[in-house]
């Protein structure tokens, strides 16, 4: 803990991803030396006593109803979105202009016009030295910040395939309840949008490579559920009693889709996404593989300490060794525990902090921007858009 000038935080939103980056605030100061000292300073949500025990639970200091009233604040420097992806481009948009910095949660907005709204305010603001950044915090996982620097070290050489998955499970239950993931109007899409944005966001910053077009599938499997029930985690148990009530689910349960990578200088990378909540025994597997001229390598959330790499100058049955990234000199890994003892989810939301409040210290734009983050949303609306013209080919 350092005494740098504070950076007093307000955030929107208190639930799975509220939780995740209230620990994130807290603990980033406590474990990296920072040029402005985070503070927890409100939360804001609609409910009063949920937003009070939320606040009392996580650690934050005040409690506001009302998210313009949380931007109107004196006391407040940015701006957490932790909330459904209907509201984020009034808030940020509104936070921008208020001069606060502000972070926001992936997918950047529902629909591809929301975030080049955002995007221009974000480029307005940064004028004025308000920065912004969107949460894709899997960059953020040390595994896949090492697979970053084998690629950019050209250990890869020329890559030829991109594979993504990103399988969960906690859908399966035909009967888990509706919530406001399943409503399209509220989340923008599915798994795809969901965790799909995750796989897009991260194998086009590990192969430095931009998606310049797409073939799609999208599928629903359940396409109502009890809109009352027990929710447990993300899913939970609906009410399956003769006259409840049941919603109409109007988002996809998976997708798939090929994909034609830029290249930069050389010929683009083809590619292949996976994305499904519905894929029994899979609780987190964020995966990612790249082949190149010279090696591959190979990343599952599952077991996210370790990274896998094959280099083609070895021998040739050699195969994959496996590189637990432990060690001082990997990506983020020197401020935790000594060396083979790893990190966890939280830990991602963690570097993400510490990435955004140096960026703000330092007066540069932090990464991924909201202009990076436009660029997925429109692989996701070109996806949608080839999905409904029967998988037919999509530029991006």
């Amino acid at each position: 803990m350092t005494s740098a000038q504070p950076l007093r935080v307000g955030m929107v939103g208190y639930a799975f991803m509220g939780a995740a980056h209230s620990h994130a605030w807290r603990t980033a100061p406590r474990f990296f030396d920072l040029p402005l000292q985070p503070q927890l300073t409100a939360v804001a949500g609609r409910n009063a006593d949920a937003a009070r025990a939320a606040a009392d639970k996580l650690g934050w200091d005040s409690v506001e109803t009302d998210w313009r009233r949380l931007i109107e604040r004196d006391d407040i420097d940015l701006i957490d979105i932790c909330t459904p992806g209907d509201t984020h481009a009034e808030i940020a948009i509104a936070a921008l202009e208020a001069g606060k910095h502000v972070l926001c949660e992936k997918p950047l907005a529902n629909s591809v016009e929301e975030a080049e709204r955002m995007t221009l305010a974000a480029e307005t603001a940064a004028k004025q030295g308000v920065m912004s950044m969107c949460g894709f915090s899997y960059r953020r996982t040390p595994a896949l910040a090492l697979a970053k620097r084998f690629v950019e070290q050209g250990r890869l050489g020329e890559i030829r395939h991109i594979r993504a998955q990103y399988l969960q499970d906690w859908l399966s239950d035909a009967n888990a309840p509706m919530t406001w993931r399943l409503d399209k109007s509220k989340s923008g899409s599915g798994s795809l949008g969901d965790i799909g944005a995750h796989s897009i966001d991260a194998a086009q910053w590990v192969a430095g490579q931009s998606i310049t077009g797409v073939s799609a599938l999208l599928e629903t499997f359940v396409p109502e559920r009890p809109l009352a029930g027990d929710l447990v985690g993300l899913g939970g148990h609906g009410d399956l009693s003769g006259d409840a009530p049941r919603g109409k689910v109007t988002v996809d349960d998976a997708a798939i889709f090929s994909a034609k990578f830029d290249g930069g200088a050389s010929a683009g990378a083809i590619g292949v996404f996976e994305a499904t909540r519905y894929a029994l025994g899979r609780k987190n597997a964020m995966r990612l593989e790249l082949n190149g001229t010279k090696g591959s390598l190979a990343f599952d959330f599952e077991d996210m300490n370790v990274l896998s790499f094959y280099d083609a100058a070895e021998s040739p049955d050699a195969g994959f060794r496996k590189i637990f990234v432990t060690e001082p000199e990997h990506p983020y890994v020197g401020n935790w525990w000594p060396t083979g003892h790893g990190l966890g989810y939280e830990h991602g939301f963690t570097h993400q902090v510490v990435d955004l409040v140096t960026a703000i210290g330092e007066g540069r734009q932090p990464e991924p921007s909201f202009a990076d983050a436009l660029q997925v949303q429109r692989v996701l609306a070109a996806v949608e858009a080839s999905a409904a013209n029967s998988s037919q080919w999509q530029k991006v």
